[in-house]
């Protein structure tokens, strides 16, 4: 399998077809979907004929520099998650959103700042980026944390979509954190 992007302790590379089973498994742990879906665990069909089919699109429709990619640990090959760098479906190529979804059993080992900081890295050095966002709720203080490690700085408020109701602290809603290629480079 190609390799997309390397980390000190971490690999990510494109999604395939067979992948199905690990993203079943991730979505439907209740504490990786708390901010998400209330804790639902999304249906296994959907992940199957909806979520991958879109994921591995997505190669082609940004020629394969930008998606959602698959996480694993060096040492052991343990699937931890993804990460995703990519544009809004019909946005600007060069702005992209920067999003982590970790196995509980990955959590508080700082994976998601290393991949984060090396996807930026790479966004800004090789992509041609000039902008890269990330959401969140108010309440995933953990996601905002990352975020403000890696250098992005709060944006903008975000109202809480229809469909996440449901979730706790959908009253307060949600956050956008932005870093531009400037920002990144004054470091």
């Amino acid at each position: 399998m190609t390799t997309y992007l390397e980390t000190e302790r971490l690999t990510l590379r494109r999604f395939t077809a067979d992948d199905a089973d690990l993203l079943i498994e991730l979505d439907s742990d209740p504490a990786v979907m708390r901010f998400l879906s209330g804790g639902e665990g999304t249906p296994a069909e959907v992940v199957r004929e909806s979520h991958l089919p879109n994921i591995i699109a997505g190669y082609e429709r940004w020629g394969g520099e930008l998606g959602l990619f698959a996480a694993f640990e060096k040492d052991g090959g343990a699937f931890i998650g993804w990460f995703c760098l990519r544009p809004e479906k019909d946005g600007p190529k060069d702005e992209a959103e920067l999003g982590y979804r970790l196995r509980q059993a990955a959590w508080g080992k700082g994976y998601a700042t290393e991949a984060s900081l090396a996807l930026l890295r790479k966004g800004f050095g090789e992509l041609d980026l000039r902008m890269v966002w990330a959401a969140t709720m108010v309440l995933n203080r953990s996601s905002r944390n990352v975020m403000e490690k890696v250098g992005m700085t709060f944006s903008h408020p975000l109202p809480t979509p229809d469909g996440m109701l449901m979730v706790e602290g959908a009253d307060l809603g949600g956050v956008q954190y932005e870093i531009t290629k400037e920002q990144w480079e004054q470091r």
